[in-house]
């Protein structure tokens, strides 16, 4: 995971309540490998949601499509939001030292195949949740990398 912009703010909501505000802009890159011999699969998933404190901060999607029998693909999906209010979650944000923010993250979402087996006839569907926990540093423009275990894979 990249992320291009991150910003935490004070600012107003649309009804006049101040708050603290978070805009965030990343791009997440998920492989996806099929190692079926005799059909492909048919990729999809749930919105992937960044959360703080319950709270979805940005959200992305991941275009459906088609994947080959025995092959690997890596797509990029654009996790965004402009300005969202994070009313009383904001509270416990403070400005680090160095001026910028460390802010803990949760990115779920859910990755669902469909492999058409004989036509239509006999169907495989798999669904995996994915659930990771996150620090990002409004500083610091390092990659993110997520290793196997620091992953709940359900």
């Amino acid at each position: 995971m990249v992320v291009n912009n991150f910003y935490v703010g004070e600012g107003s909501d649309f009804t006049g309540v101040v708050t603290k505000m978070m805009t965030v802009n990343a791009s997440l890159r998920i492989s996806v490998y099929n190692p079926a011999t005799f059909y492909g699969i048919h990729v999809t998933s749930t919105p992937i949601n960044l959360i703080y404190s319950d709270i979805v901060v940005a959200s992305g999607q991941l275009k459906k499509y088609f994947q080959p029998r025995k092959s690997r693909r890596t797509v990029l999906v654009s996790i965004e939001a402009t300005k969202v209010p994070l009313y009383g979650a904001g509270s416990s944000l403070d400005a680090a030292t160095n001026g910028g923010f460390k802010v803990p993250l949760k990115l779920e979402f859910e990755i669902k195949s469909r492999g058409d087996v004989v036509g239509k006839l006999v169907r495989t569907k798999h669904k995996k949740e994915i659930s990771c926990d996150l620090v990002i540093d409004s500083i610091s423009t390092k990659p993110i990398k997520f290793k196997k275990n620091s992953c709940v894979y359900s």
